[in-house]
């Protein structure tokens, strides 16, 4: 039997998962997790780089496991785990390090852009951020890793970690591939108009999976529209375009239909496609808020979770560290 290809993704803790965030990424885990062998970890030691206060923390790394599953992905399955549970990382990181460069890891658009952000908390993990992250992938030997735009300079970064250890000392790493979803990606964009939905900015734009029903209807009736167009077909602008890309995610075809007929003749109410768009949206949400909210009520139940995808994933990540060390003649 041929062994599957192995994938690692990790999400990390700080905010709660929403739409963009199921479209853009769990709703291909759930796809990949029979044809590959699948590591997926929630990146709780990732966060203290822009969070350093660890008080919410555990609660926040159980509502990401509970949404994930939730969300169709099966522990039985996968390797669902969390980073600290981990501890092999922590070592291949430190040698990692010593392959990672001052001067590489300043130019990281991430690194510059926190450090924009947090001008009075530039850590030396902030500044080590794509180390770890190439230990987390590393450590499994992935060949495939599922990454937005915003991550592809990290990847590479985690294929000339590999490289330079595979040249140094002897080939241990597979160089981890971007996963292409190819055109199966949904783009989510905010409510307002203005780039993506995100776990922690602008929260009235972005729905989130917790969401209440009341809140979902409020968010969507302030989504921004304008005064419909004046032409037969027009082109739809961006913000518009986006609320037919939420109702063809949750609504039936009949109503899809209807809406985008109104809309090419010029009769569109947006009031009435934000009404219906929302009860959908509700329909939508629903089912996945109230698994989330039993599973991560069942604290016995996270906790074998928690153990069993620790295990798988520390297999693997020690037989990773005994090819490192016996490379490096520290074995």
């Amino acid at each position: 039997m041929m062994s599957k290809e192995v994938v690692v993704s990790g999400i990390r803790p700080t905010g709660f998962l929403h739409l963009g965030n199921y479209f853009g990424a769990m709703r291909n885990y759930v796809r990949m997790q029979d044809d590959y062998d699948c590591y997926f970890f929630v990146a709780d030691q990732h966060s203290l780089t822009t969070h350093p206060d660890t008080t919410a923390l555990r609660n926040s790394v159980l509502r990401v496991l509970a949404e994930n599953i939730a969300c169709g992905l099966d522990p039985d399955k996968v390797a669902l785990y969390v980073q600290s549970d981990v501890p092999e990382t922590a070592e291949l990181y430190l040698y990692l390090n010593m392959l990672a460069y001052k001067g590489e890891l300043e130019k990281t658009v991430t690194f510059k852009e926190k450090v924009r952000l947090q001008p009075d908390n530039v850590n030396a993990g902030l500044l080590t951020y794509p180390v770890l992250m190439s230990a987390d992938i590393l450590i499994q030997r992935a060949v495939k890793v599922p990454v937005g735009k915003d991550q592809e300079q990290h990847l590479e970064m985690a294929r000339n970690f590999a490289d330079r250890f595979n040249n140094r000392y002897t080939e241990v790493f597979p160089l981890p591939q971007p996963f292409n979803f190819g055109n199966t990606l949904t783009k989510i964009l905010s409510l307002d108009g203005n780039g993506k939905m995100s776990k922690s900015e602008n929260q009235m734009a972005t729905i989130y999976l917790a969401d209440e029903d009341e809140m979902i209807r409020k968010k969507i009736m302030k989504a921004k529209t304008d005064s419909g167009p004046v032409e037969a077909n027009a082109v739809k602008p961006g913000y518009i375009e986006n609320l037919f890309t939420l109702m063809n995610i949750t609504s039936d075809t009949a109503t899809i239909s209807k809406f985008e007929q109104d809309f090419n003749t010029c009769i569109i109410r947006y009031g009435d496609m934000k009404k219906q768009l929302a009860e959908d949206m509700i329909r939508f949400i629903t089912p996945i808020r109230e698994k989330a909210n039993d599973i991560q009520n069942d604290q016995a139940y996270l906790d074998k979770i928690m153990k069993q995808g620790a295990a798988k994933a520390r297999a693997r990540a020690s037989e990773t560290l005994r090819l490192v060390r016996k490379a490096m003649r520290f074995s």
